[in-house]
């Protein structure tokens, strides 16, 4: 893979290079289920905040360094306004207003964002095998969460507007959720920046109590009763959300970041919704359609492309490089027989053969 996993010291590196997706997936399911109980700013604070002092608590027993430098500082609390306070905003806004599947279609179109910025601002390469990797898997994710309706709509033109219900598409929600995606996709990008000159559990864990802080402010000053209505499974599945869904999964995501390819990095997002719909079919009885099941095949074939590109191009190279010797080499001996038996050669080929 382009991340260079087998280079990795980690134990089970490629376990915890899919465990963020994993964790984000069943975050997104135990949020759902918290929504209706609470408020949710509140819930975003309370995802990232006890994140953050964990993180904290973890790299100061391990002896990480604290960010000390001024300019340290700037890009931490830069990556905490743009993926801490503003992406966790947009999405339990968004997660209020808008269906989870198509939520998931919105926050999952990021690694198309993180694919154009890091091609412009690292030059990453896509090629051929990455763009195509990255058009299958937005296809995949759009089957996955977008209303069968909505696809069988185009089969049928006249009836489109009235079933997207283009009036009221933005009123949902799914502007947020696409502002939510575009931040995820900016903090992806920042966090080269931020490890330049951080640690990059310190960094994780001072971006998340630095763009709580703001959540929390919000809520006490706009929201009330954010608490009172949670239950003891709400508690645990905010719990859950804010353990594994952000402390391990963000921990474990910007480690990787902070050394791997972005663009391959990133397209393993599209696995996300696979595993919201896995917890969301056994915790929430959601059925898997025809077409998502579609999708997710789709999905992880987009996903073997993306990281797969270099090694695809280099062996399409060889083989056009082989193909070519071996018509040369053809070549070669068909004039040699030609000028030998000419007339044997014509008919063999059936076309003439200027000496």
């Amino acid at each position: 893979m382009q991340l260079k996993l087998t280079n990795s010291k980690l134990p089970f590196a490629p376990l915890l290079l899919i465990a963020p997706f994993f964790f984000w997936g069943t975050a997104m399911v135990a949020m759902k289920g918290v929504i209706p109980q609470t408020t949710p700013f509140f819930m975003a604070a309370m995802r990232i905040l006890p994140a953050g002092i964990l993180l904290l608590i973890v790299g100061m027993i391990q002896g990480r360094p604290q960010p000390q430098r001024k300019l340290a500082w700037l890009w931490i609390l830069l990556f905490a306004l743009v993926d801490g306070a503003l992406f966790q905003g947009f999405l339990a806004e968004g997660l209020v207003r808008t269906g989870a599947g198509l939520g998931s279609v919105m926050i999952d179109s990021q690694p198309l964002a993180v694919a154009i910025l890091s091609l412009w601002l690292f030059q990453e390469r896509i090629r051929f095998w990455g763009w195509l990797g990255l058009g299958i898997g937005v296809i995949g994710i759009s089957l996955i969460g977008l209303p069968d309706e909505w696809i069988g709509s185009l089969l049928h033109p006249e009836t489109i507007e009235a079933s997207l219900g283009i009036d009221t598409l933005f009123q949902s929600g799914e502007w947020l959720m696409l502002l939510a995606s575009l931040s995820m996709a900016v903090g992806t990008v920042l966090v080269r920046w931020v490890c330049k000159y951080n640690d990059p559990v310190m960094a994780t864990g001072w971006h998340l109590i630095l763009g709580g802080v703001p959540l929390l402010a919000i809520s006490a000053g706009f929201e009330s009763q954010q608490w009172i209505n949670i239950d003891q499974y709400g508690w645990i599945a905010m719990g859950y959300a804010a353990i594994f869904g952000s402390a391990i999964a963000y921990g474990l995501f910007f480690y990787f970041a902070s050394s791997g390819n972005l663009t391959s990095l990133s397209a393993l997002t599209f696995l996300t919704p696979i595993f919201a719909l896995l917890f969301g079919n056994f915790f929430l009885g959601e059925v898997l359609s025809s077409l998502q099941s579609v999708g997710v095949g789709l999905t992880l074939v987009s996903i073997y492309l993306i990281n797969q590109r270099d090694v695809l191009a280099q062996k399409l190279k060889f083989s056009s490089l082989i193909k070519e010797e071996v018509s040369n080499t053809t070549s070669g001996k068909l004039l040699k027989q030609y000028q030998q038996h000419p007339v044997e050669v014509k008919v063999q080929v059936g076309v003439e053969i200027s000496e």
